[in-house]
């Protein structure tokens, strides 16, 4: 399950192409019927706050949950953003405290959901191309899914430790090139459960690459161009590394599954985000030696 699709809001041990499209497609209702919101992106971007993590939704503000993933990145930056926050906070606690409190963070401001579709994909990897969906609909966590969780968190603890005083600025990159990712497999992958569920319904409003890269390509420009008002150094190259997982872990997951489900891109968030802060990790002691 994962907040790259509305499927992320089902709770867990339970369906999520069934109880999550029903939840969806009920609270979704409202919006659609009659006069659509006034500011439709707004209302997209609601959505994705509510579904992609467990902050509460500011004030005035309605929900709509028919493009939200175009909006995770921008979600993911608020999220990375916090991180970088707490990172700071903790700098005088000394490196093992800052890496174990702002991992658990991590989990805990998405719900656990990233993780939880990561799990589920590497307990369907595992079951073979016959069982594989099955192995994914399974509540049960298998030693498959226990081991990938376990490599993800090692593998970010050791790119945050290796990041050191660059860390704040590669965690704002990761998070927001870990939420993009699913948006490259919706577009080039098919979605799995022949059934729908609540990634299919995603699809259904799917318009374009473009058009759905649009809120996340304005977000790394911003980015970019903050990175130039920098001392220079590696500011200005460092988070680009992210692009490399956010196009290959899509890419690999999709080729091995023959396409993808809502599992999947959770995944892909989770596989994005530690493998860029472990490149941007490795890019910084590299430079140190």
């Amino acid at each position: 399950m994962n907040p790259a699709s509305p499927e992320a809001a089902a709770p867990h041990g339970g369906s999520p192409d069934s109880t999550a499209a029903e939840a969806l497609a009920s609270d979704a209702a409202p919006a659609a019927a009659g006069r659509g919101p006034a500011c439709p992106w707004l209302a997209d971007l609601a959505g994705a706050w509510v579904f992609y993590s467990v902050l509460p939704l500011p004030p005035g503000l309605r929900p709509r949950f028919e493009r939200i993933a175009r909006f995770a990145p921008w979600v993911g930056a608020v999220i990375g953003a916090l991180e970088a926050g707490l990172w700071l906070l903790l700098l005088p606690g000394g490196t093992v405290a800052q890496v174990t409190l702002v991992i658990a963070f991590d989990l805990w401001i998405s719900g656990g959901l990233h993780c939880d579709g990561a799990m589920d994909t590497a307990d369907g990897l595992a079951a073979g191309p016959a069982r594989c969906l099955e192995a994914m609909e399974d509540s049960r966590v298998g030693a498959s899914g226990v081991q990938a969780l376990v490599l993800l968190l090692a593998l970010r603890a050791g790119g945050l430790a290796l990041l050191a005083t660059a860390a704040p600025w590669a965690l704002l990159w990761a998070a927001v090139w870990g939420r993009l990712a699913p948006l490259l497999a919706m577009h080039r992958y098919p979605y799995l459960r022949v059934r729908g569920g609540t990634a299919a319904f995603h699809r259904r409003h799917w318009r374009s690459l473009p058009a759905e890269l649009l809120p996340a390509l304005l977000l790394l420009a911003g980015l970019g161009g903050s990175a130039l008002l920098m001392p220079p150094g590696l500011w200005g190259w460092l988070g680009w590394l992210g692009l490399v997982p956010v196009l290959l872990v899509p890419w690999r997951l999709g080729r091995r599954l023959g396409g993808h489900s809502g599992d999947s891109y959770g995944a892909c968030v989770e596989w994005t985000v530690s493998w860029s802060l472990l490149l941007m990790g490795l890019a910084v002691c590299a430079l140190r030696r």
